[in-house]
């Protein structure tokens, strides 16, 4: 296998991105996501499934996918319910019904090709789904009584919706990797107006002779068959199989029925993208491949991708109400014990009462006289607390405060964790790498945020004035605790 530039320090990989990136596309200048999967699908010998509506390039990643193999043929066909095997198949040979043998001429049609576009796929009939059914999962095509292996890599089918038929389902299973396809965003609409022409490309009635030749640095087979060779080698983490675990549970619950040989498919699929990015063993991180391996439909795959974020990579803004509620309650306390003022007598209130009405009506240098006079009269007028009371008061919010630091420091050593788990993912989406790390930072953001909040309401606790220590007949009474709505 060569040596991938793009892995970090030259770590056994394949170096096919560049193959693929849509560089004059309506993108942000990196892959799609369906992109990615398609090129991810054939290196692991596993089939996609486009599913969106007509006119959103659907077609054309195939065709750029054949470009990212070398030796590898392309074949493509849109089906219709009057599609016969022979469009598919090859016509019958008429020299091999001279000799009482039915038999196929198959050369330059499906059983000879590498990679392959079926456009509506479902709209086939059933002798043509029949005889795909062996050729997509054996890899093996009966030319009468003949069964030939076939040098299939992968199938691009393309549908507009999911099949409804219980009949189709069989042949929707084969196709591990569903993955939706939109039309492109508002942002990228005017990218999407300014393309330059496409070139010409074969349409489904040409010969695939004609079919876009491999790029230079395309993936050789020998490139495919050491990746099918070696991820076998790769184990699955202990962590990986714990989450695996709970997420049959999950799709069980929401009535999600995954066969037994997609979850086999999805560890292959799992260990090629390890093994392509140059790890030695399956992590958490390689989940975020099941929501297109596991949903039936396409509304299914958001929740799966929530479940990873949440379940799997913890990547997900958390808010921290029991702290939020400890910070509010401790600084409304703080607040009140800081304004808080003893029972003013007679003379202390009219004294108090004299510099206001001076204060405000009085000429400058009287103002001036009266604040000053005010401000000594309210200092001397706040209400003074025991050493017992504002040791107690600082205990409480030291005991939250250490909570919540420890809290801050967990996630904060989480975040950095994850973001280097991430480098070095070629195949995981950039907009999804910046969503988690977006995501955790926010969440360490607001920890940090409630953890200065909880800081200055100790200081406004330590600085409250201190009354002289009281007598040994009477000693301070602790507070009660403040309290914290659960």
């Amino acid at each position: 296998m060569r040596r991938c530039t793009a892995c970090p320090g030259g770590k056994p990989g394949l170096r096919a991105a560049p193959c693929l990136r849509l560089q004059q596309g309506p993108t942000r200048g990196d892959f799609l996501p369906p992109t990615r999967l398609g090129l991810l699908a054939a290196l692991a010998g596993e089939h996609v499934l486009l599913i969106g509506p007509p006119g959103t390039a659907k077609s054309e990643l195939a065709r750029r996918l054949q470009g990212a193999l070398s030796q590898a043929r392309y074949f493509e066909r849109l089906l219709t319910r009057f599609s016969t095997p022979e469009e598919l198949f090859g016509p019958l040979s008429l020299k091999a019904l001279e000799d009482d043998r039915y038999e196929r001429l198959v050369e330059g049609y499906l059983p000879t090709a590498g990679i392959a576009f079926l456009d509506e796929v479902f709209k086939a009939n059933s002798a043509i789904l029949n005889a795909l059914l062996t050729l997509l999962n054996e890899r093996e095509f009966d030319n009468g009584s003949t069964r030939l292996p076939v040098p299939l890599v992968c199938v691009v089918g393309a549908s507009n919706e999911v099949p409804a038929d219980d009949s189709l389902m069989a042949f929707y299973d084969r196709f591990l990797l569903r993955v939706p396809v939109a039309p492109v965003s508002t942002a990228a609409f005017a990218s999407l107006l300014q393309l330059p022409r496409m070139p010409e490309r074969p349409g489904p009635g040409r010969s695939p002779a004609t079919a876009p030749v491999a790029a230079p640095d395309s993936i050789s087979a020998a490139d495919r068959q050491a990746v099918l060779d070696e991820r076998e080698a790769l184990p699955l983490a202990a962590d990986t199989l714990h989450h695996l675990q709970a997420l049959r549970a999950h799709c069980e619950q929401q009535g999600m029925a995954v066969s037994d040989r997609r979850w086999r498919q999805l560890v292959g699929l799992l260990r090629t993208a390890a093994l392509t990015e140059g790890r030695t063993a399956v992590d958490g991180l390689d989940l975020w491949l099941v929501p297109y391996a596991v949903a039936h439909e396409p509304s299914q795959v958001a929740g799966l991708q929530q479940w990873f974020l949440s379940e799997v990579a913890h990547a997900v803004a958390l808010e921290a109400p029991w702290l939020a509620r400890a910070v509010e309650a401790f600084e409304r306390q703080a607040e009140l014990e800081e304004s808080a003022q003893t029972e003013q007598d007679e003379a202390a209130a009219g004294k108090m009462a004299l510099a206001r009405s001076i204060g405000g009506s009085g000429v400058d240098g009287e103002q001036h006289i009266a604040r000053v006079t005010q401000q000594a009269l309210e200092q001397q007028l706040r209400k003074r607390y025991s050493s017992v009371h504002i040791a107690a008061r600082l205990a409480q919010v030291d005991e939250v405060l250490a909570r919540a630091q420890a809290g801050w420091e967990a996630h904060h050593t989480h975040t950095r964790r994850l973001a280097q788990a991430l480098q070095g993912r070629l195949w995981m989406p950039p907009e999804l790498q910046a969503q988690m790390l977006g995501a955790v930072t926010l969440t360490t953001s607001r920890l940090q945020a409630l953890v200065q909040r909880l800081q200055e309401a100790r200081t406004v606790f330590a600085a409250l004035p201190l009354e002289p220590e009281p007598s040994q007949a009477t000693p301070a009474v602790a507070p009660h605790p403040v309290a914290i709505e659960a």
